[in-house]
């Protein structure tokens, strides 16, 4: 396998798992750690992952995989839970939505419900709620991360810091067995926060593939949260976790 290729591969296994080690790698291609080390370190000289102890994760400060491949990835199981999330959501509450493909598709299935405030920091949120006449939404404000849309920064976290939210929604890019909600950049982190902070319930809407996935940035425990939308079952650990904090999980199909 020539270097070239290897480095997409590597890439690939990235944006799928959200880390790569120099062991795993080497047993993979079946070549020398010294080499996959090369190969990270001139990845990383590249800004295309970022070197941590005994391998590399993607990026801080970028998403964690390209936009269009997110909207792809897990297509049917992001629908059935942003469906069942939808369902839970009553008319005439004020609704926070975030950055990410599922909570897109939540806003997708809010769109006959009546007399909703929706605030958000997704611009692709904001135009998918511009179709519904009977809501009102209300975009964040803050720096502009192009490759998704996201509004991120201190001017979206005071922004929210000024609303109490019946209800929010919100993703993350990995969820640890611990019940850690897990992220890449972490000024998206900080909103995340501050939107928990100001939320009456709070769900997480998370497809399996954030199971077996890792990212550098905890954002909070689900132990913080109401409960969490999802289209598989949890690891056992993580699932007894869930019923000692009382934290509802909704398993769609």
């Amino acid at each position: 396998m020539t270097q070239n290729f290897r480095h997409a591969d590597i890439l690939n296994i990235a944006h799928r798992e959200g880390k790569v080690t120099v062991d795993d790698l080497a047993d993979r291609f079946g070549v020398t750690l010294q080499t996959i080390r090369r190969d990270l370190t001139e990845l990383a000289a590249d800004n295309k992952l970022e070197r941590v102890h005994g391998g590399a994760v993607l990026p801080s400060g970028t998403t964690n995989i390209e936009y269009d491949e997110r909207r792809r990835l897990n297509a049917y199981a992001k629908t059935s839970i942003a469906r069942a999330c939808a369902a839970c959501i009553d008319d005439g509450s004020s609704v926070f939505l975030n950055i990410g493909t599922t909570t897109e598709a939540v806003a997708q299935h809010l769109l006959h419900h009546q007399n909703l405030m929706v605030v958000t920091n997704n611009m692709n949120v904001a135009g998918i709620m511009g179709h519904n006449t009977s809501s009102q939404t209300i975009v964040t404000g803050g720096a502009l991360r192009r490759s998704d849309g996201g509004l991120i920064g201190h001017v979206a976290v005071e922004t929210i810091r000024h609303f109490k939210f019946d209800v929010a929604v919100i993703g993350c890019s990995a969820l640890d067995v611990s019940g850690d909600l897990l992220d890449f950049d972490v000024e998206e982190v900080s909103v995340s926060r501050a939107i928990i902070a100001q939320s009456r319930k709070c769900y997480l809407v998370a497809d399996h593939s954030k199971l077996s996935r890792s990212a550098p940035v905890r954002i909070a425990s689900l132990r913080s949260l109401t409960g969490v939308f999802t289209d598989a079952p949890f690891p056992p650990a993580l699932a007894q976790r869930c019923e000692d904090w009382g934290v509802e999980k909704v398993l769609t199909g």
